[in-house]
């Protein structure tokens, strides 16, 4: 019954929908470029033989999911389509995919797009990552016989008590599925409960991602751009976020002589909004977009450039995480962690609820409550390297130390992997 309404609603509201994605797309929050995908119609070929698609909402999911992306095309003659809906996460995956996996808008959740996005496709196995439940394309996959797993599924409390008040609803929705893989063992018992048929826990996929990239050269020539200086980092901010980083920046300025700080907002296109914010408060901005070099008396240098977070990871040594203090949810703490920095995060970590609470019980990282105490934190960390040394190690201990969980995963998917020379028919 939900399903039918669902589908109606979608189905009569086409018109709507348009005008809201054309919106978007006025906004920058579409790809002009490659708008079509959006709605079910590819022009990229399907390549030949088994195809596994995967399908993955945003950044943190895709690149969360990459090594298990190779683990896949490694085995002979099969393909993988990875689908996300950002333009940012477009652009990670463009420069990230290995060969052998190529990547796709996923269509608006409307059946029309839907149905035509699948026959192009034609998949043979279906990878969902986290918490991407859209209705019509999983209904209409699971209908066509695609084996569908879940991996790294997250379900927050927030999100458990609102599927609850559809139970027969999500159930359906979830029988489609052969196998659910849980962050935790408590999002594989929300799973269960909701209705999943078989709910397992091997461990977070984003405990087994490899370091974020960085260019050597790159990572040389801004350490000389440094020359020395104290940096810190604010990292994947958002809105409100950048205001705090200036007043720490404010704070320590007379105790941190030379103190620069570095911001690295979560969506780059607001980059010339918020360095002509931090100029209204008298700060000297550098603005990495348009080239301006950072000088003696650059306070703070917005770097709002796509893909460059591990160059700026591995020359600073204390990074606060965005979106904990503002926003909400988290970005990742495991990136800074890998990358051997101080970790800051604020409270509102829910994205990452299990992961930030292991770190702080082993030191691996430090909760903030405010922009005051970030800003005590970092002189703390800036001003006693042996202080730094010992947060910057365990921080890099505890990231390391879940390796086995690719492991663990390929073996739960090597089955549905195995079968999909006999079961492919659709050259």
């Amino acid at each position: 019954m939900m399903l039918a309404l669902y589908r109606g609603v979608t189905g009569a509201g086409g018109p709507l929908i348009r005008l809201y994605l054309e919106r978007r797309r006025r906004r920058g929050k579409e790809d002009p470029e490659r708008f079509h995908e959006r709605l079910g119609r590819p022009l990229t070929a399907r390549p030949a033989g088994p195809l596994v698609w995967l399908h993955a909402a945003s950044v943190g999911e895709s690149l969360s999911v990459l090594p298990l992306v190779e683990g896949i095309v490694a085995r002979p003659g099969v393909n993988v389509l990875v689908t996300t809906g950002t333009v940012t996460s477009a652009e990670l995956m463009r420069a990230r995919l290995p060969a052998g996996a190529l990547h796709q808008y996923v269509p608006v959740d409307r059946l029309t797009w839907v149905r035509r996005f699948l026959d192009h496709w034609r998949p043979d196995l279906a990878l969902w990552v986290e918490s991407e439940f859209w209705p019509n394309l999983v209904s209409e996959t699971a209908a066509r016989g695609v084996p569908m797993i879940l991996v790294n599924g997250r379900v927050s409390a927030r999100s458990f008590r609102g599927w609850q008040r559809f139970p027969g609803f999500v159930r359906r929705l979830l029988a489609g599925f052969a196998l659910c893989l849980g962050q935790t063992e408590e999002d594989a018992e929300r799973l269960r409960r909701l209705g999943a048929p078989k709910a397992l826990c091997l461990g977070n996929l984003k405990m087994a991602t490899p370091p974020l990239p960085a260019d050597a050269t790159a990572v040389e020539s801004f350490h000389r751009v440094l020359a020395g200086r104290p940096v810190w980092l604010a990292a994947s901010t958002h809105a409100g976020e950048e205001e705090i980083a200036a007043d720490v920046h404010n704070r320590l300025a007379h105790r941190v002589p030379g103190l620069l700080t570095i911001v690295v907002p979560r969506h780059p296109q607001r980059g010339p909004a918020i360095a002509e914010t931090l100029r209204g408060r008298g700060l000297a901005v550098a603005l990495r977009s348009r080239g301006e070099p950072v000088a003696q008396d650059t306070a703070v240098y917005v770097a709002d450039t796509m893909g460059e977070l591990g160059l700026f990871y591995r020359c600073c040594p204390v990074a606060f995480v965005g979106k904990s203090l503002e926003g909400g949810g988290g970005q990742n703490p495991l990136e800074p962690a890998r990358l051997g920095c101080v970790v800051l995060f604020g409270p509102r970590m829910d994205n990452f609820a299990a992961i930030a609470a292991d770190m702080l019980a082993a030191g691996a990282a430090v909760e903030v409550a405010g922009g005051i105490e970030l800003a005590e934190r970092v002189a703390a960390m800036l001003g006693d390297d042996a202080l730094r040394a010992r947060h910057a190690a365990a921080a890099r201990s505890y990231a390391t130390r879940a390796a086995g969980v690719l492991d663990a995963v390929l073996a739960a998917l090597a089955p549905f992997l195995d079968a999909l020379g006999s079961r492919h028919a659709r050259p």
